[in-house]
């Protein structure tokens, strides 16, 4: 098998207001578009799938329900501390919960928003190799 990703799927409760966040308030472009689904490019061979929850379970099995976060984040790196600045703004002018950015102790400087189902985004600068290795051009 392949050491890659080809779809993050992520089972959200309102496929319209998903929709509107990502293509709408961030200004994504979608791949394709059905009933009970949006999909993505987000790199060169990956696709995020925005699936109705219903569907979603009906084809993969029952979701699991607890309080608090999920256990993943989504990450967007970006080439400097100003640009997550800036794509916290953007989120936060949408109306998505942010925690401010923040200097961290490996060198970078992230901070993460909750998209409308609450599954975090990273938005992070990193000057080491592995964070230069995700970063187009």
């Amino acid at each position: 098998m392949d050491q890659r990703i080809s779809f993050i799927t992520v089972a959200v409760a309102d496929v319209a207001a998903s929709r509107s966040f990502y293509v709408d308030g961030l200004g994504w472009t979608p791949e394709m578009e059905a009933d009970g689904v949006v999909m993505i490019r987000v790199g060169e061979h990956v696709i995020l799938s925005l699936w109705d929850r219903s569907e979603f379970e009906e084809e993969v099995g029952r979701i699991a329900v607890a309080d608090g976060v999920a256990p993943f984040t989504l990450a967007h790196n970006v080439a400097t501390r100003a640009e997550v600045d800036e794509v916290l703004g953007l989120a936060g002018s949408l109306g998505r919960e942010v925690s401010a950015a923040a200097e961290r102790e490996w060198g970078g400087y992230t901070g993460y928003f909750a998209d409308p189902d609450g599954v975090r985004w990273e938005i992070a600068y990193n000057p080491g190799p592995v964070g230069q290795t995700v970063l187009p051009g």
